[in-house]
């Protein structure tokens, strides 16, 4: 009865406070986890027995009779608990005294977050857009790394930045109200699309742990453009002139300008600039698209030797950009004329020179006259040709000759082109080209090529005549008939030759093959292209035949059926009676045979040895064994099917006492 009181007292003491204990996440199941026993007194501790109570962690733990509590599975802190909040459950345990429940306690058993996750970007790789318009401190958020684990410290991430190929960008990095870290990219300077259009950089997120405990996050930066590149004139000032054989129709200048942007930010428009005078402008029409400029009218009815025209180009950004460019016009009389280029060539249709392809370097081409009735300087002209393949060789006053410089290849370029250009010295000089085609016609310089020296097919024997052997492949890349090809065969033995070759070079037979008679075909296969002259190659063309089980083996002994055999046994004489043999034409398995004896053995006196065709008795030899025997004997092959051959051999079987009367006698019937 005292005892009983002093568990009492002792239970009611405590009652006041919940005793916790400790444990890590990630142990393994019947991890010891602690002892309720030891608030107990010593003396105390045989008498009470403890139970743990039905719970929400019947699942996780598990308490002994004596006190101690054990983990029934790993624990994950992640899975059973939130994030920056103590991680715990509760267990319910009775005290039993003699059977009896004296007590209830609660006991709180914390599960300690251990670091075991790294941190981890929902996604590998994202893409942001920046323009050339964002200044500097521009900022674009980007997502943040997650941790799962709970506790603060085994969750908090570091982050960095690699900026690859220094690229103007840097890390913001700040706190959110749940604790998590909110990124945003920031912009350190201006970009400029012109000069770099793409930036690729990293964010690099590390765990507590170590520096192997990291994600990276790759980020494509596309520059977008902005409209900061005015059109540039390929010209500032441009200087043209214009005489009475100008047609309306017809631009007698153009400008041109670029811009550095994309998209509509350089789709440039030509207007005439504000600064040019009406007077000039009713003159003249400008193509807003091309920049070209046209007569408005009549040059007689142009009063001025000069007009100053200013360009305007306007790209189609917003707000959009411009530059102009001055263009002067010089109204020259009629003694002031651009040279006229007279070309005679040796064959031409059409402004197209037509050569041969292995024409010689220096040959002559074309005659070029020129013809200026100017005087003085506006009258001295001189001519030239830009181009790898042709120069002008001058040979009198405003005459040259037009000469192949180097070796033209059709199989290289087919065509090509050239201009002739003259300008006079006047002021301004006035010019003139003539602009040319040339074809290049073929010549069979080239030979049809194999892929490869030699080819090797195989078939099998008795296909039927026209059986497909195989392809041989040839290119020639001369044009026309000298690339056009035709195949024949060339065999060293023309006996029977049982292949042909169709013009698309195929290979098939004339004749079903019997290998019996040839199992290997070696012959030349010759392409010949229709070029003048004709250009031929060859190639080895190797058949091998593979062997089809089509013969049947046949007994060389016993050459005939039905064949006799005399055989007089003595005891002690051998067993061995008589060796057959067999031959067959097929070749490999198709040739290996084997013997056997189908009938006249019903004693089973006789036995062959399948594979030597040694005939011999299977037993011993007795007095009434002796008599005749018609032995039916087969040899068969492996081949499939199986084909096989059947003799009888009539054996005379004699016993004799005396040795030296033992002979064997055949006799043919």
């Amino acid at each position: 009865m005292w005892l009983q009181v002093c568990i009492f007292l002792f239970l009611l003491r405590q009652s006041n406070c919940m005793e916790s204990y400790y444990v890590n996440e990630e142990e393994p199941p019947g991890t010891f986890v602690g002892d309720i026993a030891d608030s107990l007194p010593q003396q105390d501790k045989s008498n009470i027995v403890f139970e743990m109570l039905q719970g929400k962690s019947k699942n996780l733990f598990r308490v002994t009779k004596s006190g101690k509590v054990y983990t029934l599975q790993k624990l994950d802190a992640e899975a059973l608990c939130s994030y920056n909040a103590e991680c715990y459950r509760t267990l319910d345990v009775t005290i039993k005294s003699d059977g009896t429940v004296k007590y209830v306690r609660e006991i709180k058993i914390i599960i300690n977050d251990i670091d075991d996750n790294k941190p981890i970007f929902p996604k590998s790789e994202v893409n942001l857009h920046f323009s050339e318009a964002d200044g500097k401190g521009m900022k674009k958020p980007i997502i943040n790394a997650m941790d799962k684990d709970i506790s603060i410290q085994n969750s908090e991430i570091k982050y960095e930045i690699n900026k690859g190929d220094d690229a103007p960008f840097s890390l913001d990095i700040s706190k959110k109200v749940d604790g998590t870290s909110q990124l945003k990219i920031v912009l350190d300077e201006q970009l400029d699309r012109e000069t770099k259009n793409t930036h690729m950089i990293q964010v690099i997120a590390k765990g507590s742990r170590s520096s192997e405990e990291e994600s990276i996050l790759k980020i494509k930066i596309d520059v977008l453009d902005f409209n900061d590149n005015p059109p540039v004139f390929m010209q500032k000032k441009y200087n043209f002139s214009i005489g009475n054989t100008v047609r309306s129709n017809m631009p007698i200048a153009a400008v041109s300008a670029t811009d550095a942007d994309s998209g509509m930010n350089s789709k440039i428009s030509y207007r005439f600039s504000s600064k040019t005078l009406k007077a000039a402008v009713s003159h003249f029409k400008l193509n807003e698209e091309s920049g070209e400029i046209f007569l408005n009218t009549q040059i007689s009815k142009m009063k001025q030797k000069s007009y100053q025209l200013y360009i305007e180009a306007t790209d189609g950004g917003s707000p959009a950009l411009s530059s102009d460019a001055i263009v002067w016009v010089f109204v020259t009389n009629q003694e002031n004329n651009a040279p006229h280029i007279e070309v005679n060539f040796i064959t031409q249709s059409n402004n197209t020179l037509t050569i041969s392809e292995n024409i010689p370097v220096d040959s002559f081409l074309a005659y070029v006259k020129i013809s200026d009735n100017d005087k003085g300087k506006n009258g001295d002209v001189h001519c030239g040709v830009k181009h790898d393949y042709f120069y002008l060789k001058d040979v009198d006053e405003n005459r040259y000759t037009l000469k192949l410089k180097k070796e033209v290849d059709r199989e290289s370029t087919t065509s090509m082109s050239f201009k002739i250009t003259c300008q006079d010295k006047g002021s301004p000089p006035l010019s003139a080209e003539k602009k040319f085609s040339v074809h290049i016609v073929d010549v069979n310089d080239v030979p049809p090529q194999f892929t490869k020296s030699s080819f090797t097919f195989i078939t099998y024997e008795n296909g039927e005549k026209g059986f497909p052997i195989g392809f041989v492949n040839v290119s020639d890349p001369d044009s026309g008939p000298g690339g056009e090809v035709s195949y024949s065969l060339k065999s060293e033995t023309n006996r029977n030759f049982p292949f042909h070759i169709s013009n698309f070079g195929f290979i098939s037979t004339t004749q079903s093959l019997d290998r019996e008679q040839c199992d290997i075909y070696r012959f030349k296969v010759l392409a010949k292209d229709n070029g003048t002259p004709s250009l031929t190659s060859t190639a080895n063309i190797t058949v091998e035949i593979v062997d089809v089980n089509d013969n049947a083996p046949y007994f060389t002994f016993p050459s005939r059926n039905l064949f006799n055999v005399e055989f007089n046994y003595y005891p002690g004489s051998s067993k061995e009676i008589t060796t057959l043999r067999a031959s067959d034409r097929d070749s490999h398995v198709n040739a290996f045979l084997k013997y056997e004896i189908l009938g006249g053995n019903a004693k089973k006196l006789f036995k062959v040895n399948p594979y030597t065709g040694v005939l011999s008795f299977a037993h011993t030899v007795n007095q009434n064994d002796a008599g005749s025997y018609d032995l039916k004997l087969a040899v068969k092959d492996k081949g499939k099917p199986v084909l096989s051959a059947t003799t009888t051999l009539k054996l005379k079987l004699t016993i004799i006492k005396s040795a030296s009367s033992s002979i064997t006698v055949f006799q043919i019937i």
